[in-house]
Formats: C-alpha cells, sequence, structure tokens
C-alpha cells in the first residue's frame, strides 16, 4: 500500500501560482514560503497537500492529471466559475449541458487546466 503525500504541480513561477491557488482554495501557504522559493506548499488539514515546484520548461500540452473542483460556502457551479475568472482563470472548454449537468474545464494563470463540477448541493438537488 501506498499513501498520496502530495499533489505536485510544476511551475514557472512556484509563489505566484502558489497565490493563486490559495485565493481560489482558501489554503494558507505553507510555513515560511516566500517569493523566488523553488517549492511552495498549500497546507491542508491532512496529505496530500499540494506543492508547487520551479521547473525550466514551459507547458506545451494538456495535463495528463488535474484537479476537479466545486463551490463551497453555497456557491455553484457557476457562481464558481465567475469567481474564478475574476481572479485570473480562464475558460477553456465549457461541458454546461440544459439540464445543469457537466462541468466547465479551466486554465489557471500559469495554464494548468482545472474542472469546476456541480456542488454537492446541486447534485442532490438534481438527483
Amino acid at each position: 500500500m501506498i499513501e498520496i503525500h502530495a499533489v505536485t504541480i510544476d511551475a514557472a513561477d512556484p509563489y505566484e501560482i502558489a497565490t493563486w491557488w490559495s485565493k481560489a482554495t482558501g489554503l494558507p501557504l505553507g510555513e515560511g514560503d516566500q517569493p523566488g522559493d523553488d517549492e511552495i506548499m498549500l497546507r491542508t488539514e491532512q496529505d496530500p497537500f499540494l506543492l508547487f515546484i520551479r521547473v525550466p520548461e514551459g507547458k506545451t500540452v494538456k495535463n495528463r492529471v488535474h484537479l476537479d473542483v466545486n463551490g463551497t460556502e453555497g456557491r455553484t457551479r457557476d457562481e464558481e466559475v465567475e469567481r474564478l475568472i475574476g481572479l485570473g482563470a480562464t475558460v477553456h472548454d465549457d461541458r454546461r449541458q440544459p439540464d445543469g449537468s457537466g462541468w466547465v474545464t479551466m486554465l489557471d494563470p500559469e495554464g494548468n487546466e482545472f474542472c469546476v463540477c456541480r456542488s454537492q448541493a446541486e447534485r442532490e438537488a438534481q438527483g
């Protein structure tokens, strides 16, 4: 058996993109992490945590692994998409369906894909 310790995301500027994800998720940066560091952590209550590491090459193709997220604090999927756009994300592929199902694939400021899914309340309401 193995335990997942961290989800690691390559970055041109780990501090900048980790700060963006901190605003998006509400997770705090690792203690002592600062601009210029080659590794920046977003702390979670338990493993896995998010780790952003500096790499020399830029993103060139679709992610093979990505995060699926949904709104909290009563926000719907659509409200969460708008909030994330306000933080600097962009819509990459809108897969929302007329019946309310589906998701939105977005790009963070460094171009990493992630999907915004319906909230738990939305899934329960649709049945």
